[in-house]
């Protein structure tokens, strides 16, 4: 049995709802279909069920461009972000394009025939084909199945729990328990707080400090503003304060490293006082944004730590014992549950074995063109979202310059686009210029980006609106035929 589509969107996410919405509205005479793998819709905010799960980012930014996030606060938890979404999909009339339980397992291009013929095994086993123009990957950065948990020594010997934040049990008892989180990226700076009130201590076991900084969970003149004016102009306004303050902020800590850094310790300090050794829990060794700056909405991770009912302990990990962590410093660490809030395993493509004209498609090999599509790779586009800003700023970007792509080979009637990169004298760059861990343990397998223009990728919302929202599409570096 085989389907054809116009195109295929894989992944109903953030970036595959926003696929989907522009698809319609932009490029409608293109006929789509939302390939997902799971049960339900929401990606990430339908897949992570720890307590507290909630944004890293401000909602009026992780928010669609399209629909106004009218709930007051700006820091939101899961629950209602995959709301958020599921609305989104009902008022867009979206359902009805997406098949569920669709987990694509590989996808060939023809260059003989121009079309993707995309294989997926069903939730019952069996296999179906289904054939596209185009096929829109949005299905995020990391491997679904399971998070990154590192070879701790003697990790069996412990006699409590052990979970992942990634598969989290709904049913976990941890009222009154001593419990011990690894890590101290987003997912721990999240639970802390969360479980502190019910459980008897939790204690944050960290290598090296990451950067903390307190934000109210609500904005106070995006709420006025929702009060007075239409839903769509209040959103549309507090959207570009916070795009531009976040810029700022970026371009300050790139610019003046070590002014930012002091700014946000003193920040901490102000919220712990003496409590703590600064310069050993909470100054971290690398600049402000090499990796993700850790927000705490009004100060709830500080809170449990003045209370005493959270603490934080820098210190490397010797093994785990039978009552729970020994470290290298000589202490033991007791626990009934130990959280690995270790990071994700990065995968790219989703997991799916692509090739072209049955030769595999190997990213490390490849350039990315515009952060979104890969050199020597027809009729073939990756959201990917911003490393130092909201998620969905730029898989928006991304949806709407493939509609304008398919707009342009519908009018000219072309039939494939391919990136060429025949530079041989272009400087190649890492794909992020990023230093978190999980980018960098598979940094080997990963594209490259190009020094210059189109392919290299800005980090800069501003930048990239003008480059990918407006830039000339036959540009000479994009081959149509």
């Amino acid at each position: 049995m085989t389907n054809h589509f116009d195109v295929l969107i894989i992944g109903a996410g953030i970036s595959g709802i926003s696929a989907a919405y522009h698809l319609k509205t932009d490029s409608p005479n293109q006929t789509f279909a939302i390939l997902e793998g799971r049960k339900n819709i929401g990606g990430t905010w339908d897949l992570f069920k720890y307590p507290g799960i909630r944004s890293d980012s401000d909602m009026y930014t992780l928010g669609f461009s399209f629909r106004p996030w009218t709930n007051p606060k700006s820091i939101a938890d899961g629950p209602s972000i995959l709301q958020y979404l599921k609305d989104s999909v009902k008022d867009y009339g979206l359902e009805e394009h997406i098949k569920y339980e669709h987990k694509v397992a590989k996808a060939n291009w023809s260059s003989e025939a121009g079309l993707w013929t995309v294989t997926n095994t069903l939730g019952d086993g069996s296999s179906v084909d289904y054939t596209c123009k185009f096929l829109f990957l949005c299905t995020g950065y990391y491997n679904y199945d399971q998070g990154f948990t590192p070879d701790f020594k003697g990790i069996d010997s412990f006699n409590g729990q052990i979970i992942h934040p990634q598969k989290w049990p709904e049913d976990l008892d941890y009222a009154g328990k001593k419990v011990v989180v690894i890590g101290s990226g987003a997912t721990a700076i999240t639970l802390i707080p969360s479980m502190a009130d019910t459980a008897g201590h939790v204690t944050m076991l960290q290598r090296s400090p990451t950067y903390i900084v307190s934000s109210p969970s609500e904005d106070k003149m995006a709420n006025f503003f929702n009060r007075v004016l239409p839903h769509k102009w209040a959103y549309t306004m507090t959207r570009w304060k916070k795009i531009s303050l976040g810029r700022f902020f970026y371009w300050y800590a790139k610019a003046y490293p070590k002014k930012m850094a002091n700014t946000m310790i003193k920040g901490v300090e102000k919220e712990l006082g003496d409590q703590y050794d600064l310069k050993k829990h909470f100054t971290p060794r690398y600049n402000p944004w090499d990796q993700r700056v850790c927000m705490a909405p009004d100060s709830d991770f500080f809170k449990v730590l003045k209370s005493k009912k959270a603490s934080v302990v820098t210190d490397h990990i010797d093994s785990f014992t039978s009552k729970g962590i020994a470290l290298q410093s000589g202490e033991e660490l007791e626990a009934d549950i130990i959280i690995t809030a270790t990071g994700l395993e990065l995968t790219l493509f989703g997991k799916i074995d692509l090739s072209v004209d049955g030769k595999k498609i190997e990213p490390a090999n490849t350039v990315t063109y515009k952060g979104m599509m890969f050199s020597d790779v027809p009729n073939l586009a990756q959201a990917f979202g911003y490393t130092n800003a909201s998620w969905t700023l730029k898989c928006d970007l991304t949806s709407q310059y493939v509609c304008r792509l398919l707009n342009l080979m519908e009018e000219k009637n072309y039939k494939q686009c391919t990136p060429k990169q025949n530079n041989p004298d272009l400087e190649l760059l890492p794909w992020v210029d990023f230093n978190s861990s999980y980018f960098l343990r598979y940094v080997d397998i990963l594209p490259k980006q190009g020094a210059e223009l189109p392919w290299k990728l800005k980090q800069n919302y501003f930048a990239d609106r003008k480059m990918i929202g407006k830039g000339k599409l036959e540009d000479g570096f994009m081959e149509f035929t």
